[in-house]
């Protein structure tokens, strides 16, 4: 699948990549809440982070929005893993059914259920939606 980046979204990358070092598969702005999630190359999350969170700091002030920084993994259970972080899972299954369709169900317990969910649901929206543009997973499903 190929992913089609708006003008702002490729100038939020080209202003990442020159400020970080690190490369961006993936960029999504969500206006209505003021943050940009960048989903980095496997291994560039030091890079992306900085020194105690500094370069990740110079980007939002450059910005001016909040930046949340994933890694990719080209293995989709480690990569919903990424997605879901800081909450804590404790099962990953991914079902492909007769139609192709892939369905990611995660357990987690009711405290980090919030946190995957996320405040108006926004964590497992982006979730979702990084998950079907990287490995055309349709959806996630937290138990």
């Amino acid at each position: 699948m190929t992913i089609k980046f708006t003008t702002n979204e490729i100038r939020y990358i080209a202003l990442f990549e020159s400020m970080t070092g690190a490369m961006v598969k993936d960029c999504i702005v969500d206006d209505e809440n003021g943050k940009v999630t960048f989903l980095v190359k496997k291994g560039d999350m030091g890079l992306a982070i900085g020194k105690k969170g500094s370069t990740v700091a110079k980007v939002q002030k450059a910005l001016d929005k909040g930046v949340e920084v994933i890694e990719h993994s080209s293995d989709p259970v480690e990569f919903i893993k990424n997605l879901m972080a800081p909450a804590k899972i404790r099962s990953i299954r991914i079902l492909q059914k007769e139609n192709g369709e892939k369905i990611a169900t995660v357990e987690t317990d009711p405290k980090n259920k919030r946190i995957a969910i996320g405040r108006g649901g926004q964590n497992i929206e982006r979730a979702r939606l990084l998950a079907r543009r990287q490995h055309n997973i349709s959806n996630i499903i937290i138990k």
